[in-house]
Order: structure tokens, then C-alpha cells, then sequence
């Protein structure tokens, strides 16, 4: 029995999974005090490339349903190309609805010019973190544009396939002559995918950790696809636990790449399995 099944079987031993049952829910306890109150260093978001199929206004309400309370808009949400009028429309619309807009992406860049518009972009939503992926040769515009803004970035690694960042290790190698803002997104899932250890690299990369895309697979190879949170490969529990432990402090965004058009059923269990792991480990 792998690792990670022996964990899940634990958690249902002990009742945290009954959370799941509740399926749209606010966040739970421990997740919502935050590091204000000593307990869960970081917050829970959404990537809003989950509800990609969906309008804003649509993808709002379902980031409420499941109690999720910040959110990093995908261009389908806030195009890249936006007038300041609608911009402010949307930025304006998001905190409406009590939904704090803290980044945007994945942005991939590769000339300066695209940089220098990721980053107006971003200042003109009020976003604080660009998910991103840059080509690597612009890496000193991007530092000099965090340096100016005080907005960080984070780049994503894309797993399999991906010739720029395909590991976590491949991000914090390039950025470690600039900005500790320059760093890392995090993706578990791909991850994971290309024979990495999520658990491990957020031990080993802690310093450059400034954000991450929480999702589960159902093979640790290049063909795992998304899957619910606690049916697939990876020890979401001890990678939660290593996040508290190493005190991240930033989000942990879902990212529930799966049923495009249907997501809400799988992305509130996801959420309901987070809350339910972060309640045990706080009560252990």
C-alpha cells in the first residue's frame, strides 16, 4: 500500500473526511484563522483556470460556494489585453464580491516588452504576485520590474514537456541571483509528473516558495491526469504539513484541472479534503 493511501486511510479513521460531506462549504476552522492566529501559516485560493469554461461573474459565485476567499485570475477572466475601464470593472467586481484579487496567471513572456506589460497589467488590477512563465534570458528585466513595483513573481513549473521550468529545481537554480520576489509557483501535480517530490522540494526551496497550485494526480508519470484531492498519488498530508512546518506564508491555490465543464463537485470535495487534512493536523 503506497504512502500516500496509508495517510488518506488515516484521515478517515479519524473523521476529518466527514467534512468532505459537506461538500459547499466556507473554509474550515483552521484554515480560516491564518497565521494571525499562530495555526495555518498560509490561505487557501483558487487558480481560476479551474473555471475556465465560466464567466467571471459565474466563477466568483462558485469560488464563494466552496468558501474560498482569494483567487489568481487566468486571462479567460481578465484578458491581457483589458482597457483600463474594464479592468477596473473587474477588479471592482471581484472585490464585490468579498474575493481578494492577489494574483494573476500563468502569464508566459518572452520578450521585454511582454514582461514590462505583465507587470502594468498586474499593478492595474492590484494584483501582488505574477504567475508566470518567463523565458529565462529576460529574467533580469523581471527583477528590475519587481525591484520598481514591489509586485513578485512566481514561475510556474510545467512538468513534462516544459523546455523553460519543467521542475521546481529548474526555477530555483535560474532565479538565485535576483530578487527573493523573483521565485517559485509550485505546481504539485506536474510536479509530481516528472518524478519529483513535492514534500521535498518545498523543504529544499522554501526560500524561493511564493506560491503554489494544489491539485492530485492519479499517476506519478507524464500521463497522470488531475483528480480529486485524496484519490490520486501524491501525500497531500505531508505536504501540508511540511508547508506548516517550513511556515509558508503564502497561497495555496486549487488549480482542479478536471471536468472543465462540470468542476464544482470535484473542486468541493478537493477543498472539503484540504480543510478536513489541515484540521487534523492542527488537532493531532
Amino acid at each position: 500500500m503506497s504512502g500516500n493511501a496509508t495517510s488518506r486511510r488515516g484521515f478517515v479513521a479519524s473523521g476529518a473526511l466527514g467534512l468532505i460531506a459537506a461538500g459547499l462549504m466556507p473554509e474550515c476552522r483552521a484554515a480560516a484563522q491564518g497565521k494571525g492566529e499562530g495555526k495555518v501559516p498560509f490561505r487557501l485560493a483558487l487558480a481560476s483556470y479551474t473555471l475556465r469554461e465560466f464567466p467571471l461573474n459565474e466563477a466568483l459565485a462558485m469560488t464563494r460556494r466552496v468558501g474560498l476567499k482569494h483567487i489568481c485570475l487566468k486571462s479567460f477572466h481578465l484578458p491581457l489585453e483589458a482597457s483600463a475601464e474594464e479592468t477596473a470593472r473587474v477588479r471592482k467586481e471581484v472585490a464585490d464580491a468579498g474575493i481578494d484579487l492577489y494574483g494573476g496567471g500563468v502569464i508566459n513572456m518572452a520578450n521585454e516588452e511582454q514582461v514590462n506589460h505583465a507587470f502594468r497589467y498586474a499593478s492595474a488590477a492590484g494584483m501582488r504576485v505574477i504567475v508566470a512563465s518567463p523565458d529565462p534570458a529576460l529574467l533580469p528585466v523581471v527583477d528590475r520590474r519587481i525591484r520598481e513595483t514591489g509586485i513578485a513573481m512566481a514561475i510556474h513549473n510545467h512538468g513534462p514537456g516544459d523546455k523553460k521550468f519543467p521542475t521546481p529545481q529548474s526555477v530555483y537554480e535560474k532565479v538565485q541571483p535576483f530578487d527573493k520576489r523573483l521565485g517559485l509557483c509550485m505546481d504539485i501535480g506536474h510536479t509530481v509528473r516528472i518524478g519529483a517530490d513535492p514534500v521535498a522540494d518545498a523543504q529544499r526551496f522554501a526560500d524561493r516558495l511564493l506560491d503554489v497550485h494544489m491539485k492530485d494526480v492519479d499517476q506519478a508519470a507524464p500521463a497522470g491526469d488531475c483528480i480529486e484531492a485524496g484519490r490520486g498519488v501524491i501525500d497531500i498530508p505531508g505536504f501540508l504539513r511540511k508547508l506548516i512546518e517550513i511556515q509558508y506564508s503564502g497561497m495555496v491555490a486549487f488549480e482542479f484541472e478536471k471536468d472543465k465543464n462540470d468542476p464544482l463537485p470535484g473542486l468541493a470535495e478537493t477543498v472539503g479534503y484540504v480543510n478536513g487534512v489541515l484540521d487534523t493536523l492542527l488537532s493531532a
